[in-house]
């Protein structure tokens, strides 16, 4: 009679083996050459300048000053694809930009911050007055307060006072720029100005827009508020698309997405003749605090002055993909080298589970550290993304070298026990306790991942390549049988309950459409039945070798 492991080391083998041709695949996609269609032209009518653009530089730091020298810089890297700069204020050294700009031959649409402090209010007028009336070939108009009614921070008599001031003044275009909804909401505030100027950021609506509508969504509302505003033209003040964060509903931010629209819009703009102005010019780091990891990622060029991507020809996601499956190849051989330098290690199944296990987590972990150089904004940060990158391989080593070990000697069945004195009983722990300790800990973080994307997800992420790699490790133990069946502490079930429920909470909140929170649900699922059905495989094999436990 055939022995029962025989059909579960083949399931295991097969499952492994589509874990990573999975994390693989992954890699391979992002490394496709994806064909877009082309901008009319490399110009780009107007884009929004910020200067602070480098790691912990921040306009929200009343005593930031950007040097000249930095904002030449800029600007000359700008001039090659820009005719023109938007700015939002003339503080924190924003008064060199119409000088420099003139110098390269650039427009500027000379923005003037208001807020609540009416003396900084006053400064910034003040300021922005002289620089139009100082630079007046070069200034095409003035944006006076930017989103101040969508933050609620003037009343609307206010400021429009202060937008009929600088338009006195200065004798030129002046405008006003909200979130296309508050010009409805606030029309006459159209009254006080030459034009109007509104943001229309498909990835921010209230109902995400995917890539594919989003350019017929910006055409829709620039009609609508036309046609809320005969005989004042209108200006698409910002608009634009993420190269990485999280995905809304059907909005994926991504490089090609960002050239998607970015194209597919330059060509309605020049097609419709329709003013215009991007958003942004370089990435904002800083940006990352107020709108999560997507908030950053909005630039047309990177923090080292590159451009993202062309205007012609097909867009590449990740251009060195290969690194990937290399990190995977990387691990495996790692994973496996024990087992391969053993006498007699070779034999078996064994050396193919630890392969196959070190392929995946290596793919994996490679994209988790493409995550933290995108998510992560500082020391703090850094470090404790890094210190769970590393429990997350320390637990996918320990679950492969279990998984490999019990196909070695047929040992028994593992007690993953997870109590406080686990330890004290036994100085020297065990597989069994270790595993038990580090499941615990997983499913904590993933119950208060779970709690902060139910309760403040806006801006939060899923974090998959992290939390992947361990939970498929502990599905592996239980569809196994190796983790043995005990009583669970109140608290692992009600984590596991929590997590567990948590899967429709998630997908009831993002809709069916976005497959990361399609992705994260099943996880929460499979690391719920990983933790709380029973181990049916382990009665059928007798007990060798104990791997730990009692």
């Amino acid at each position: 009679m055939a022995s029962p492991i025989v059909p579960a080391r083949r399931t295991l083998l097969l499952a492994l083996l589509l874990l990573a041709a999975a994390a693989n695949l992954y890699w391979w996609r992002l490394g496709r050459p994806v064909a877009l269609a082309d901008a009319p032209d490399g110009r780009i009518a107007c884009v929004s300048y910020t200067p602070f653009h480098q790691p912990g530089e921040s306009p929200l730091d009343p005593r930031a000053v950007i040097a000249p020298g930095r904002i030449e810089r800029d600007l000359r890297a700008l001039s090659t694809r820009f005719g023109c700069v938007r700015t939002y204020s003339v503080g924190g050294g924003m008064d060199a930009v119409p000088r420099i700009a003139r110098r390269y031959g650039m427009q500027v649409l000379l923005g003037v911050w208001l807020a609540r402090d009416p003396v900084a209010n006053e400064r910034e007028i003040a300021a922005g007055i002289a620089l139009a009336r100082q630079y007046r070939d070069t200034v095409r108009a003035l944006v006076v307060g930017n989103e101040v009614m969508l933050r609620g921070e003037l009343p609307a008599a206010t400021l429009a006072d202060a937008i009929r001031r600088v338009r006195t003044a200065t004798g030129l275009p002046t405008t006003y720029a909200d979130v296309w909804e508050f010009w409805l909401r606030y029309p006459r505030l159209a009254d006080a100005v030459d034009f109007i100027t509104i943001h229309v950021l498909p990835y921010w609506e209230d109902d995400p827009v995917p890539v594919r509508d989003a350019v017929a969504h910006v055409r829709d509302i620039r009609a609508r508020v036309a046609a809320a505003f005969p005989g004042k033209a209108v200006l698409i003040g910002e608009t634009g698309w993420p190269s990485a964060g999280r995905q809304r509903a059907g909005a994926v931010p991504s490089l090609v997405n960002e050239a998607r629209f970015v194209r597919e819009f330059l060509a309605w703009a020049a097609q419709a003749r329709v003013p215009y102005n991007l958003i942004e010019a370089f990435d904002q780091p800083w940006k990352r605090t107020l709108e999560g990891t997507a908030g950053g990622y909005w630039g047309l060029f990177d923090v080292r002055y590159r451009p993202k991507f062309p205007l012609q020809g097909p867009v590449t996601e990740v251009p060195r993909w290969w690194l990937g499956p290399v990190a995977g190849a990387a691990l495996a051989l790692l994973f496996a080298l024990p087992a391969l330098l053993r006498r007699g290690g070779r034999r078996g199944a064994a050396p193919a589970v630890l392969l196959l296990a070190g392929d995946a987590v290596g793919a994996a972990l490679a994209a988790q550290w493409r995550y933290m150089g995108m998510a992560e904004r500082g020391p703090f940060e850094w470090g404790v993304a890094a210190g769970c990158t590393a429990l997350m391989l320390v637990t996918c080593a320990l679950i492969a070298h279990a998984l490999a070990r019990w196909l070695r000697d047929g040992a028994s069945a593992l007690v993953l026990d997870s109590g406080a004195t686990a330890l004290r009983r036994d100085a020297r722990g065990g597989l069994g306790r270790w595993l038990g300790l580090a499941r615990f800990g997983w499913l904590f973080g993933a119950a208060l991942v779970a709690l902060l994307l139910a309760f403040d997800a806006r801006y939060r992420d899923f974090l998959l390549p992290l939390y992947a790699p361990p939970v498929a490790g502990f599905a592996l133990l239980a569809l196994s049988g190796l983790a043995a069946r005990r009583p669970l502490a109140l608290e692992e079930r009600l984590l596991a309950v929590w997590v567990g429920a948590s899967a429709a909470l998630t997908v009831a909140l993002e809709g069916w459409a976005n497959a990361y929170a399609l992705a994260w649900a099943a996880l929460c699922l499979a690391f719920c039945a990983a933790v709380l059905l029973p181990d049916r495989g382990a009665r059928l094999r007798a007990p060798a070798e104990s791997l730990g436990g009692p």
